[in-house]
């Protein structure tokens, strides 16, 4: 208190609370109590460390999103029959030379026809021909007719055996390819043995277990039969039943997609339908887009209970510290001084809990990167912004706790 006589009264000056004394009084406060403070900065670490990971794994998920899109959807057209819908009497639109005449088109890798068979009803498929006392285990199990091309086409990976080929197709040859959880329903441990597989009264060589595709996935679930043997079994596909899958160069989808049905049917091109792949900028950016919302909202409720944490903690604070207020007040500080002092506390807690969990989120990203061996992608904004989060989370925490604490009387806080 400092004061300066005018003729016979004296006039005291306000008190005042610099920022350096109310940095000091939270410190003050903080190391007082050295575990309720870093139990109170640990809602914030976790909130914003959270905020630094959602935010670096979505980034960081959305390239390699971008990349597989890349890699396989880009580079994937389908061919529709629609013949039927522009001439009931039109028959299949594709012709009998399909894959010879898209090889005449640049930018293919592979194209082949492929279409569900239709089997009779009650035509079982095993290791025993249907009606000699089996009921077929693989009675569910599609029939897809695929030339070699649009197996080559699905991209797979074989588990054992081989892929049928070109000469298979010509010949006509009794052979089948199946993934490995169809073997696994047949009870086709091996190929060692040349098992056969039944498809009613027709008996087939297991060429290959099919271990992953790459393309069209449904397809591990069906035995696949080459297209000129299952056409000469069961006929020709439904009006609209086949369809034609080719996989593309890099960037000649949308070129090819234009010009397979003028190839394919010069004649009559409407009769077929292309499906070129999305526009990959859209794609990414709905895709990155939708990761980002919910992420931030999860990384937002991440931070609301980190600021629940903080104003809980220091409201129990200042009904715990009610005397030292008291003493403060009646020593000359305002009630703005002592809301202040709670407030640079608070806030001190959030910012310290800010850098912690932004150091916590990053090493979040950059471990889950190496696990999965992906390339880490973290903006920089979002480190930038991530401390300045937990100081804005603490002080907006401490609001409520400072009021509670400015209101405090001296003359009642000194009796408690």
């Amino acid at each position: 208190m400092r004061g300066r006589r005018t003729g016979t009264a004296a006039e005291v000056e306000p008190t005042r609370l610099t920022v350096r004394d109310a940095l000091s009084e939270a410190v003050a406060g903080m190391l007082r109590r050295p575990g309720r403070a870093v139990l109170t900065a640990l809602g914030t670490v976790l909130g914003v460390g959270s905020f630094v990971a959602v935010l670096g794994l979505t980034a960081t998920i959305s390239s390699q999103i971008d990349g597989r899109f890349n890699v396989l959807t880009a580079t994937e057209v389908t061919v529709e029959d629609v013949a039927a819908r522009q001439d009931e009497f039109a028959g299949s639109g594709f012709p009998a030379d399909a894959e010879q005449r898209l090889r005449e088109v640049a930018g293919i890798r592979s194209a082949g026809l492929l279409w569900t068979v239709r089997l009779d009803s009650g035509t079982t498929i095993g290791a025993l021909p249907s009606g000699v006392g089996t009921t077929g285990p693989g009675a569910s199990v599609p029939v897809v007719a695929a030339s070699p091309g649009a197996v080559a086409a699905l991209v797979p990976t074989l588990q054992e055996g081989r892929l049928y080929d070109e000469f298979a197709e010509r010949n006509r040859q009794r052979v089948v390819l199946i993934g490995w959880g169809v073997a696994e329903r047949l009870g086709i441990t091996t190929l060692a043995t040349r098992p056969a597989l039944y498809i009613g009264q027709e008996s087939f060589t297991v060429a290959g277990i099919i271990g992953d595709v790459e393309r069209k996935p449904e397809n591990l679930l069906s035995v696949l039969v080459p297209r000129a043997t299952a056409q000469e079994l069961w006929g020709p596909p439904a009006p609209g039943g086949a369809s034609m899958l080719i996989a593309t160069e890099l960037g000649a989808a949308r070129q090819v997609a234009g010009l397979a049905p003028l190839a394919l049917r010069p004649d009559h091109p409407e009769y077929l339908k292309a499906v070129p792949p999305p526009d990959p900028r859209l794609l990414r950016s709905g895709v990155t887009s939708d990761l980002s919302a919910l992420f931030l909202l999860l990384a937002g409720i991440c931070l609301v209970i980190g600021a629940v944490g903080i104003a809980n903690t220091t409201l129990v604070a200042v009904l715990e510290r009610t005397g030292e207020i008291g003493l403060h007040r009646a020593l000359g500080a305002r009630g703005r001084h002592v809301a202040a002092q709670f407030l640079a506390e608070s806030a001190a807690l959030g910012a310290l809990g800010g850098l912690v969990g932004t150091s916590f989120g990053e090493l979040t990203v950059v471990g889950v990167s190496l696990v999965r061996d992906w390339t880490p992608v973290i903006h920089p904004v979002t480190v930038a912004a991530a401390p300045l989060a937990g100081l804005v989370t603490g002080l907006l925490a401490g609001v409520h706790p400072a009021w509670r604490a400015a209101r405090v009387e001296p003359a009642e806080a000194l009796r408690r």
